[in-house]
């Protein structure tokens, strides 16, 4: 059963990415390679770099099967045709 965390900071992303990287068997040099990013972005997210790249850390999201989720109490609008919209 797959786990859902509310996270409310950038820094809490960081030990998740390693602990997921960690339990695939992967160091840095081989993550940045799968997600065919520099291996100093690895090191970055995990640190918490509050200027790490959103398309670098989805990239790094994606190579370790984590799921990245946005929710919001009007998100099901979204999905509405425009002129339906208020």
């Amino acid at each position: 059963m797959a786990a859902i965390l509310h996270l409310h900071s950038v820094d809490q992303l960081g030990p998740i990415v390693q602990f997921h990287r960690k339990k695939a068997g992967l160091s840095r040099i081989d993550l940045a390679m799968v997600a065919g990013i520099g291996k100093t972005a690895i090191f970055d997210i995990e640190h918490g770099k509050p200027t790490v790249q959103f398309n670098t850390l989805f990239k790094v999201l994606s190579a370790l099967n984590i799921k990245f989720a946005l929710d919001s109490p009007i998100m099901d609008l979204l999905e509405e045709p425009p002129d339906a919209q208020r």
